[in-house]
């Protein structure tokens, strides 16, 4: 699985990217406690691969809301 981020203008701090899942793709979602979309999107890319194995783990366990993965802060 892949992240590839789409930043979302949902304002603040979260973040909405997709995990690439062969040919499908998977939303998720990261709230974060920062001000800006710029300092989310690094906090992303920091923690790219712990993200990715949590959200693929909820994702295996049927954890979504509304279809979406939804994460926050490690």
């Amino acid at each position: 699985m892949r992240v590839v981020p789409r930043v979302k203008p949902d304002g603040g701090g979260t973040i909405t990217f997709f995990l690439a899942l062969g040919a499908g793709r998977q939303m998720c979602r990261l709230a974060t406690t920062f001000q800006t979309q710029k300092q989310a999107f690094s906090y992303l890319q920091k923690y790219r691969t712990e993200l990715e194995r949590v959200a693929r783990t909820r994702l295996a366990s049927g954890e979504l809301e509304d279809g979406i993965v939804v994460l926050s802060m490690l």
